[in-house]
């Protein structure tokens, strides 16, 4: 069969490859340590799953509003103002189905073909995918190691053409927890108002955050960055919601009534009783969300340290999300792998760890490791991994 252009120059997404290959072994009863996830271990507080299952009692299980059901929108305005200091009405504001569905309703609502977008390595898998996708060119600029991965604004303005409509943030950053200063985000808001340049703010992370590091979205910096700015944030991270697919984008009116119109003939509205979940999640305790961070930062500070103890990986300690995102270069070199992604197929055939290579998020030499999984199994896999690269 013949498929469409659109579908056929999509990649594969290497976090789904792996995890399928460790789904597999374990389904053999193998004992596999997993580590490629990117979704917390905990179960979704209690006090969200008794408001989604209270709503479906109530009959609440009909179609909403393509945008969400108004309590929730309302709650969203709230936490914009409350947390970030932006003021949204409620129609620059749409629920969608994960934050995925955001982004994805984002750019082709904004993309024409050739349109590009700058997208700093390493990034999150599907960026680039969704760009092309909506028939624009994802053009890439690599973040140093030796800055914490971050782009510059200089590197920015280098890449800027005529065909440039986007920049993408993604702070705290997936893969590699990185987080931008005020100081550095400032630099690049500069570059892309000069330059009529939308921002696309990745904020999903924004409540995993440690040692005293601040979040700053690029909208609150001034009238002009707030009205060049899409936010797209979601419940899956802080509140553990991964499957209940509820996520939110804020910015533009027109925009934000364009995605909305889009998923009117798509999704049409997002799930009804996961909306009063989501509506929990904002208005409810945050008391589990603190317990759960807490317990992220004691697992990054181990992970760090034993991974740093293993001759051949260096390793930088993340600030925010939960992720690392260690080097491995000279490891691989030592043991004769051609890629990492060889070397990370080998650790999961030899030692049975499950570790997501850089080569997906458009880095070489490094692979991610998220410390959502318990920390008895972060030690075994770790230890496994110092076999695999040590002998012993």
């Amino acid at each position: 069969m013949q498929l469409s252009k659109r579908v056929s120059i999509l990649s594969p997404s290497p976090t789904l490859a792996i995890t399928a290959k460790a789904n597999e072994l374990k389904r053999q009863g193998v004992d596999v340590v997993a580590l490629g996830a990117g979704e917390p271990d905990f179960n979704t507080p209690q006090h969200i799953i008794e408001a989604a299952e209270r709503a479906m009692r109530e009959g609440k299980t009909k179609y909403t509003a393509t945008a969400g059901i108004p309590e929730l929108l309302k709650a969203i305005q709230d936490k914009f103002e409350q947390d970030n200091g932006l003021k949204y009405t409620t129609k620059q504001i749409m629920v969608t189905n994960g934050g995925k569905h955001a982004l994805f309703n984002l750019f082709m609502s904004l993309l024409n073909p050739g349109d590009e977008v700058i997208i700093p390595i390493p990034f999150w898998v599907s960026y680039p995918e969704m760009v092309k996708v909506a028939e624009g060119v994802p053009v890439f600029v690599e973040g140093l190691e030796e800055n914490a991965f971050k782009v510059t604004a200089e590197q920015v303005k280098a890449a800027i053409t005529p065909r440039t409509r986007a920049l993408v943030i993604n702070s705290p950053s997936n893969p590699t927890g990185s987080i931008y200063t005020r100081k550095e985000l400032e630099a690049i808001v500069d570059v892309c108002l000069s330059h009529n340049i939308l921002m696309v703010s990745d904020e999903i992370y924004e409540k995993l955050i440690y040692d005293g590091h601040e979040h700053v979205s690029v909208a609150s910096f001034s009238k002009e960055a707030y009205e060049n700015t899409v936010i797209i944030n979601g419940m899956s991270k802080p509140y553990s919601m991964t499957g209940w697919r509820m996520g939110y984008a804020a910015g533009n009116e027109q925009l934000i009534r364009a995605m909305v119109d889009l998923s009117s003939h798509s999704t049409s509205n997002p799930t009804s009783f996961a909306q009063y979940g989501a509506l929990a999640a904002l208005t409810g305790t945050q008391e589990p969300l603190n317990m759960m961070k807490q317990e992220f930062e004691k697992r990054r500070n181990r992970v760090v340290e034993l991974l740093n103890s293993i001759e051949g990986i260096s390793c930088l300690k993340p600030e925010g999300a939960f992720y690392v995102f260690p080097n491995v270069s000279e490891a691989m070199q030592k043991q004769g792998f051609a890629d990492v992604d060889a070397w990370a197929e080998a650790l999961l055939e030899q030692e049975k760890v499950a570790l997501i290579p850089g080569s997906g998020f458009g880095a070489k030499h490094n692979v991610r490791i998220s410390y959502a999984a318990s920390m008895e199994q972060l030690e075994k896999g770790i230890e496994r991994i110092r076999k695999f690269v040590t002998g012993k």
